[in-house]
């Protein structure tokens, strides 16, 4: 039986991390350049064996990425981990990918905040360009510093806004922090017109979830899968129209379902809800866009029409310009009328 290629699959990618996005083959080189001795699980055990089912895990994970982030050492490394990471998702078939980063957690080295951002959005611009697609930029605090900070990067977000940033996230372990005290931060993102996109309703159930809605007002959840859990939340997602970004294997690898074939994707778009598929941190999964589709064609049987309809979600839910979005639903329209490849 023939299938047709998820990666020429046109389609949008909303849940990508800055440093998470790194080539794992780039990781090495520039560890190798400056003599930075990485882990073993980053090494020769790579993908790293995570859960985070605990604190001492998600710590054991945070690790991971702090030290990945610190092979990054010149505007150059900044330029070609976006680069690369366009380069890739290209080939995976997006047409548009948003990327999200924390500018406080690179800031001391590259100048401060408002400088590190300016390299991403021209990094950003540049990648773009050379790719082929379309890239925006999400400024997003870490729920795990104090409420004040995240003020701070909204405001920092909001000078940006219409300017190479389009939208302002919460992300790090959601057991963390007091949600109900980011809302102020995410009143000032509102308030110039950003996208609202917090992570929420992953580590923590469908209680996290109502908060994020009652005190942050997102317009896309990250994660949100444990809304599956409470058929009201899942009903309130619905009528406010919040999409939730969808990351499979990153759920998997973290411990939150045990398998696969638990992601409850097809619980959330029963309910009403549209979902966009992520990858996540590429560099820590050890899976990127392309592979989000092609472990649900795999582990839950999902077919090209389905496929075909997440990818019109995520395109849907985008912030991309009106033109990318219009070609790429033309493109899906194409794909599924396009037969699959025989073997």
């Amino acid at each position: 039986m023939g299938v047709r290629p998820v990666s020429r699959l046109p389609k949008a990618h909303l849940h990508l991390h800055f440093t998470g996005s790194m080539r794992h083959a780039t990781l090495l080189e520039l560890a190798d350049r400056d003599g930075i001795r990485l882990p073993t699980s980053l090494t020769e055990d790579w993908p790293p064996r995570l859960s985070t089912t605990d604190q001492k895990g998600w710590f054991r994970f945070q690790r991971l990425y702090d030290v990945a982030r610190t092979v990054l050492r010149t505007e150059d490394d900044v330029r070609r981990l976006i680069l690369e990471a366009a380069l890739d998702d290209a080939a995976d078939g997006s047409v548009w990918t948003e990327v999200q980063v924390d500018p406080s957690g690179y800031g001391a080295r590259f100048g401060g905040i408002t400088a590190f951002t300016d390299l991403v959005i021209d990094a950003v611009r540049e990648a773009s360009e050379l790719s082929g697609i379309g890239v925006g930029l999400v400024v997003a605090a870490n729920r795990t510093r104090h409420p004040l900070d995240a003020r701070t990067l909204a405001r920092l977000a909001a000078q940006y806004a219409g300017r190479g940033v389009l939208g302002f996230g919460l992300s790090n372990d959601e057991r963390r922090g007091d949600t109900t005290a980011f809302g102020p931060a995410f009143a000032i993102a509102e308030r110039a017109g950003l996208a609202l996109m917090p992570h929420g309703g992953e580590l923590l159930g469908p209680a996290h979830v109502t908060q994020c809605l009652d005190h942050l007002h997102p317009d896309r959840l990250g994660h949100g899968v444990r809304a599956s859990e409470d058929e009201a939340v899942l009903g309130r997602l619905a009528e406010q129209g919040v999409a939730l970004e969808v990351c499979p294997t990153s759920n998997v690898s973290l411990g939150v379902y045990a398998t696969l074939e638990e992601v409850p994707i097809r619980t959330l778009t029963a309910a009403g809800i549209d979902v966009a598929l992520g990858a996540d941190d590429p560099l820590l999964f050890g899976s990127r866009l392309a592979g989000q589709y092609a472990v649900l064609r795999a582990a839950q049987d999902f077919t090209d029409v389905e496929l075909a309809e997440l990818a019109r979600m995520s395109v849907r839910r985008s912030y991309a310009p009106a033109a990318i979005v219009d070609a790429a639903m033309a493109g899906i329209d194409d794909w599924l009328a396009t037969p699959p490849n025989g073997h």
